[in-house]
């Protein structure tokens, strides 16, 4: 596994969605952590030691398959050799006027990361990088821990302010804010607007996840990447192995921590297709 250069985001464009998450994330859990936990949980309890601890792990894997997916390195190697003339394997590459080389099968140029991509699904905003063969798995559950953190948070969120501080939030000005966030640096108190920017940040969070789980979950179990969807191909070989080619071989157990190694059954290179053939690298 080839580690990047250079992980961090080049477009603005990308720092301002990288630093979504990867600033404000963290700033967020810490007022979770201290003001609403407290709040509705007695510190020391069971509930309150439970509830910190499954906080400690969605953050850890949030954060943890995120950073995995700006780190490594999932773009064609430069040194691979490609299929020889006459060699049936290069029918399936195609040349990459920008790189002006041959390309492997499934791979295709990004423009921004300015290289071609193995198994390209899409170019992402908040990591600032490519979703490709290498990192796929990290993607998916950087955003499936991304949905079950913005649940857990939304719930204990409102409950603190629409329960326990209802006085303070439960009016028409609130609701104005949190539909049209520009009047918060206007109107109210820094920290009751605070809490609502919070608020916001939770919401958008749990609509982003939302969004793009309904959209890429059903792209990996058919065994495909965004270019193909809605396209014929020959690379869906079964539930099974589709998630196996994007989780890996221990994929009962990836999901735990982004530190449990599982190694993926293709090289990114060469295919398995739907009638069980394989394109093979010389």
């Amino acid at each position: 596994m080839r580690v990047r250069r250079n992980p961090l985001p080049r477009r603005l464009v990308d720092i301002l969605c990288y630093l979504v998450i990867g600033v404000f994330l963290p700033i967020v859990f810490i007022f979770e952590i201290i003001v609403v936990l407290p709040a509705i949980h007695e510190p020391g309890g069971f509930l309150h030691t439970f509830t910190f601890l499954m906080a400690m792990f969605l953050l850890f894997n949030i954060k943890g398959n995120m950073l995995a997916c700006m780190m490594i390195d999932t773009s064609v190697d430069q040194r691979v050799k490609t299929p020889a003339e006459g060699d049936a394997a290069r029918l399936e590459w195609r040349h990459c006027t920008t790189c002006d080389r041959l390309a492997p099968p499934r791979s295709w140029h990004c423009k921004v990361c300015g290289v071609c991509i193995l198994k390209r699904d899409h170019h992402c905003l908040f990591t600032g990088c490519c979703i490709g063969h290498e990192n796929h798995r990290y993607f998916m559950l950087f955003i499936v821990y991304l949905f079950i953190g913005s649940v857990y948070a939304l719930s204990y969120n409102s409950v603190f302010m629409w329960i326990l501080n209802a006085d303070v939030y439960c009016n028409w000005l609130t609701a104005l804010k949190v539909a049209c966030p520009m009047f918060m640096l206007v109107i109210g108190s820094f920290w009751t607007n605070l809490q609502l920017l919070f608020y916001s940040l939770n919401i958008l969070a749990l609509l982003y996840s939302i969004v793009i789980l309904v959209y890429h979950v059903p792209i990996v179990l058919r065994g495909e990447v965004c270019a193909e969807s809605g396209k014929q191909h020959k690379y869906n070989n079964g539930l099974y192995s589709n998630l196996r080619s994007v989780f890996g071989q221990r994929m009962h157990i990836a999901w735990l921590s982004p530190l449990i190694r599982s190694e993926l059954p293709g090289d990114g290179y060469t295919w398995s297709t739907s009638s069980g053939e394989s394109k093979k690298r010389k």
